[in-house]
C-alpha cells in the first residue's frame, strides 16, 4: 500500500425521520464559516462531487452525528487505486447540547491539528537531497502586495523612453514582453475614429502605450477648467456684496464716548515684560549685540565678492583719459535757493508738459524752509545707474584734435549783392477783385498783366500805371482757376479755364493796342472754324463752340468745353497748342490730361487710362525746344516723345505731394542737361538735373508751409532767376546759374526773401506768381485779393 497517497473520506448519508423544520434548517446555528464542500481530492473530479453533494443535500435526513461519524469512517480503496471523491453533505444542527458540545469539541481538535502540520513539503531535488516546498501566499485583495493582473506592466519607475529603441515597452507579472501597440496605420486610424469608445480623449497611457481613457466626472472637470467655470458644485460666483464697512458717508463718528484712560496710561503688563529683560540682561542670561571681530564670519552668511580686490593701478597711458568728473552743485540744487533761481508758475507748466528728453534738468528748483523737510530724490537710483553707464560704457580716447576752419567747409557762394539784379521790393498793388486772386500771368510784350480769381471775373491791368484796360466776367458760380497768355508778341490771346469751360480771347484794349496785333490775334482764332468745316472730326468728345453774343462782344472767340474744373493751363514755346489738367480725383483718366490744336480747333486726349502709381494728374507743361511733354502728378514726373508716343523717362523728386513744377529754358542748349525745379505741399523746393540723376541736386527748405508755385525767369541767359511762393504769404528768390562746363553742377544761391501778401483764415497765402519776360521783375498773386508787382 503505498502511503504517499493521501487518504480520502467518504461521507455517508440517510434518512432521517421527518423532524421539526426550524431545528433541521440551521436558522438557530452559524455556520457561516462552512462553505459547503470538503474537498479532499483532486480538482479534475470537482464536478462529480458538486453532483453528489447536490444530492446529500437535498436528501437532508441524515443527522449531524451521523453524517461526521461517516466522514470520518472511510476505508480506502487500494486494490483498484480508485481515488476517493469528495462529497458534499447537509449538516443538520441537532437540539441536542451534548452532541453540540461534542461538535465544538471536535472542531478545536481538528484546528489544534491543522496549526500542528508543518506549512512545506519534503520532495527530492536531482541529487537525492531534501528539498523543502513552501506554498504560495495569498495576499488578498487588500494587501499592499497583491499580484498585479496580466496585462499589468511590471518596469516600476524606469522611465517608457528607455524602451523607444525595442519593439516592447516591459514586462507582464509572467516576465513576457509586452509588445508595443501598433501606431500609424491608415486603416486601424479610420476604424478607431469611426468608432469611439467612451471616455476616449486621444491620448497614450505612458505606462502602457495603450489609449488614455477618462470617465465621464474626469472629462467634465477638464471641460470645466477649459471653459474657466468652477470645478466645484453649487458654487455661485455672483454672491451678494458684504458691506463689512458702510458706503453710506456718516456725519458723526460711529462713537462718541471720550477715550478710555488705558489708552493714555503706560502699560503695567509691558512694564513687567521690560523690567524682566532689563534684569536677564543685567544676570548675563541676555548678552546684548557684540559685532564680530575681524577674521570673523558667520556660517549662514552669503559669500561676498569683490570685483576691485585686485585691481592693480595701471601706468598712464598716452592715449589714456580719465573718467569726467561731475559737476558741482549749482544754488539751484539748493534746498532753499535765491528767490530768482525758483520757477514761476508758466515755467512750472512748461517744464511738466515737456517731454524728459527735452528737458534742461531733471528736477525742478524747490524751496524748503530746512533741511529735515527735504524729501528723498525720487530720481537718485537712475541718475547714480546712468552715472555707471557713463563711466563704463562710454569710450574714452583722446583723439588728434584737428584745426579746421568751420567757414572753410562751407561751399564758396557769392555775395547776393554781386548777384544784382533781382526783385527786392514792392512796386505796385493790384487791387479790384472780390475774393481769391488765383492766377496772373504776363504777356510776351511785358506792358499788360491778367489776373483771375474766385469773383468769376478775368481782368487785364497796365503794368506801367497799374490801370486795369479789360475785364469780362463769367459768373460767380465760375471761378476763374488760371489765366495764360499766347507766348507770341505779334498776338495778344488770352487763354481762361472758368468753371468747367476753357475760353480762348482776343481782348479789345482801346488804348495802347496796334490794330495789327489785334487782326493777327482775331485771325489766329478764326482760322480753325474753317478747318472744322472742311470735315475733319476730331475723335474725342469734346467740340469747340462760339460763346455767347455778350461774350464775343468782350472778345471771347472760342469756348471749349472740357466738362471738368481745369487747374493748369500751359501753351508751347510755338503757340499752336496748349495743354490743360484737370487733377481732381473725380475725373476720368481720359479726360484728365487734354492737348488743345489751336490751329484745328481740335482736342486730344493721350491717355486712355489712368497712370499708375503717383496718383492723379497735377501739372503739365512743354519741353522749351523739343517735342517732349512733362506730366507731374503726387509723386513722379514723367517725360513723354510726343513724336514716337512713347515714355521717355521717369523723375523721381522724392516730394509727397507735388504742387507745380517748372522747365529751365535754355539748360538743354548750353549745359547737354534737363533742369527743373519742383515745389510740393510738404515745403520743400527741388532742384534736379535730369541727366545727373533722377533725384533732385538740392533740396531746400526756406518755407513754413505749403509751396504752391514754382518758376524760371524767361531770360535766364541774362536773369538767372528763379522763385517759389508759399502758403506762408512769403516768395523765396533764388540765383540758379547753369553752365556749359560737364564738371560743374548748377550754383544756387538763396537771395531774397519777399514778404508782403497777407495770410487769410483758409491759411492761404500766394496762389501764383509770373516774372516779366525783360525785366528783372516778379508778380504775385495772394489769397488777399490784391496782385503785386516786385521789382529791383
Amino acid at each position: 500500500m503505498d502511503r504517499s497517497t493521501p487518504k480520502k473520506r467518504k461521507a455517508i448519508t440517510r434518512d432521517v425521520d421527518n423532524e421539526d423544520p426550524a431545528l433541521v434548517s440551521g436558522d438557530e446555528y452559524d455556520f457561516g464559516q462552512l462553505d459547503g464542500t470538503l474537498k479532499d481530492g483532486s480538482d479534475d473530479e470537482e464536478s462529480d462531487d458538486e453532483s453528489v453533494s447536490g444530492a446529500s443535500y437535498a436528501s437532508g435526513s441524515a443527522t449531524s452525528q451521523e453524517v461526521l461519524n461517516g466522514a470520518l469512517e472511510g476505508a480506502e480503496d487500494e486494490d483498484a487505486g480508485v481515488t476517493k471523491k469528495s462529497v458534499q453533505v447537509d449538516i443538520t444542527p441537532h437540539p441536542d447540547k451534548a452532541a453540540l458540545a461534542g461538535k465544538e469539541q471536535r472542531d478545536d481538535e481538528e484546528e489544534e491539528e491543522e496549526e500542528d502540520k508543518p506549512n512545506y513539503r519534503v520532495v527530492k531535488d536531482a541529487n537525492g537531497n531534501d528539498r523543502y516546498i513552501y506554498d504560495e501566499i495569498d495576499p488578498g485583495d487588500d494587501s499592499d502586495y497583491s499580484v498585479a493582473g496580466d496585462d499589468a506592466n511590471t518596469i516600476g519607475d524606469i522611465p517608457l523612453s528607455f524602451y523607444d529603441s525595442f519593439p516592447h515597452i516591459g514586462y507582464n507579472i509572467n516576465g513576457k514582453k509586452i509588445m508595443r501597440p501598433a501606431t500609424g496605420q491608415a486603416l486601424d486610424a479610420l476604424l478607431d475614429s469611426i468608432d469611439i469608445p467612451q471616455g476616449y480623449t486621444g491620448l497614450v497611457d505612458p505606462n502602457t502605450g495603450k489609449p488614455l481613457e477618462l470617465s465621464k466626472d474626469e472629462l467634465e472637470l477638464l471641460r470645466k477648467i477649459q471653459t474657466k467655470e468652477a470645478t466645484e458644485e453649487g458654487y455661485n460666483p455672483y454672491e451678494p456684496t458684504v458691506e463689512w464697512f458702510t458706503s453710506q458717508v456718516e456725519t458723526m463718528p460711529l462713537s462718541a464716548a471720550p477715550e478710555p484712560k488705558r489708552r493714555f496710561v503706560p502699560s503695567k503688563h509691558e512694564q513687567k515684560k521690560v523690567m524682566k529683560i532689563v534684569k536677564a540682561i543685567r544676570e548675563g542670561r541676555i548678552m546684548p549685540y557684540r559685532p564680530p571681530k575681524e577674521g570673523e564670519q558667520e556660517e549662514d552668511d552669503l559669500p561676498n565678492y569683490d570685483l576691485w580686490v585686485d585691481e592693480q593701478p595701471r601706468a598712464d597711458h598716452a592715449m589714456h583719459m580719465p573718467a569726467p568728473k561731475l559737476p558741482p552743485p549749482g544754488f539751484d540744487e539748493s534746498y532753499h535757493p535765491p528767490p530768482e533761481y525758483l520757477p514761476d508758475d508758466n515755467e512750472k507748466k512748461e517744464w511738466e508738459e515737456a517731454d524728459e528728453d527735452d528737458r534742461d534738468k531733471e528736477y525742478l528748483p524747490t524751496d524748503h524752509s530746512a533741511l529735515r523737510k527735504v524729501p528723498g530724490y525720487g530720481h537718485f537710483v537712475k541718475e547714480k545707474f546712468e552715472r555707471c553707464l557713463d563711466l563704463y560704457l562710454a569710450p574714452r580716447v583722446r583723439r588728434t584734435k584737428l584745426n579746421i576752419d568751420p567757414d572753410s567747409l562751407l561751399p564758396k557762394l557769392p555775395n547776393p549783392e554781386d548777384l544784382r539784379p533781382f526783385p527786392s521790393h514792392q512796386a505796385t498793388i493790384f487791387r479790384g477783385h472780390n475774393g481769391r486772386v488765383r492766377s496772373v500771368s504776363v504777356d510776351p510784350s511785358g506792358n499788360y498783366l491778367v489776373t483771375g480769381g474766385d469773383d468769376g471775373t478775368a481782368r487785364i491791368w497796365s503794368i506801367v500805371d497799374a490801370r486795369q484796360v479789360w475785364s469780362i466776367k463769367f459768373g460767380a458760380e465760375d471761378p476763374v482757376n488760371v489765366v495764360r497768355f499766347h507766348p507770341s508778341k505779334e498776338t495778344l490771346i488770352l487763354a481762361i479755364a472758368a468753371g468747367d469751360n476753357l475760353y480762348l480771347c482776343a481782348p479789345q484794349i482801346p488804348e495802347g493796342l496796334s490794330s495789327e496785333i489785334g487782326t493777327n490775334s482775331q485771325n489766329i482764332l478764326d482760322i480753325g472754324w474753317g478747318h472744322a468745316t472742311n470735315g475733319s472730326s476730331s475723335k474725342t468728345s469734346i467740340s469747340w463752340t462760339r460763346p455767347s453774343p455778350s461774350q464775343q462782344a468782350k472778345g471771347v472767340v472760342v469756348r471749349v468745353p472740357l466738362g471738368h474744373t481745369a487747374k493748369s493751363l500751359s501753351f508751347h514755346p510755338a503757340g499752336n497748342h496748349l495743354v490743360a489738367v484737370c487733377s481732381a480725383t473725380t475725373v476720368p483718366a481720359s479726360h484728365a490730361v487734354s492737348i488743345h490744336t489751336i490751329s484745328k480747333h481740335q482736342t486730344q486726349l493721350p491717355f486712355r487710362k489712368r497712370i499708375k502709381g503717383g496718383g492723379t494728374p497735377q501739372v503739365a507743361h512743354f519741353h522749351p525746344t523739343r517735342p517732349v511733354l512733362f506730366v507731374a502728378n503726387q509723386r513722379v514726373i514723367r517725360a513723354y516723345d510726343l513724336a514716337q508716343q512713347s515714355l521717355l523717362r521717369i523723375i523721381q523728386p522724392g516730394a509727397r505731394w507735388i504742387s507745380s513744377f517748372s522747365l529751365h529754358p535754355t539748360s538743354t542748349t548750353i549745359s547737354g542737361s534737363d533742369n527743373l525745379i519742383v515745389g510740393s505741399y510738404d515745403r520743400r523746393l527741388l532742384y534736379i538735373d535730369v541727366d545727373l540723376s533722377p533725384r533732385p541736386y538740392k533740396t531746400l527748405r526756406y518755407h513754413t508751409k505749403a509751396i504752391r508755385t514754382v518758376g524760371f525767369h524767361p531770360n535766364v541767359n541774362r536773369y538767372p532767376l528763379f522763385a517759389d511762393a508759399s502758403d506762408d504769404g512769403t516768395i523765396q528768390i533764388f540765383h540758379g546759374l547753369v553752365t556749359g562746363d560737364m564738371m560743374s553742377n548748377a550754383t544756387i544761391v538763396p537771395l531774397k526773401v519777399l514778404k508782403g501778401h497777407a495770410v487769410t483764415n483758409g491759411g492761404l497765402g500766394i496762389m501764383d506768381l509770373a516774372w516779366h519776360p525783360t525785366e528783372p521783375w516778379l508778380v504775385s498773386a495772394g489769397a488777399d485779393g490784391t496782385a503785386r508787382l516786385w521789382t529791383s
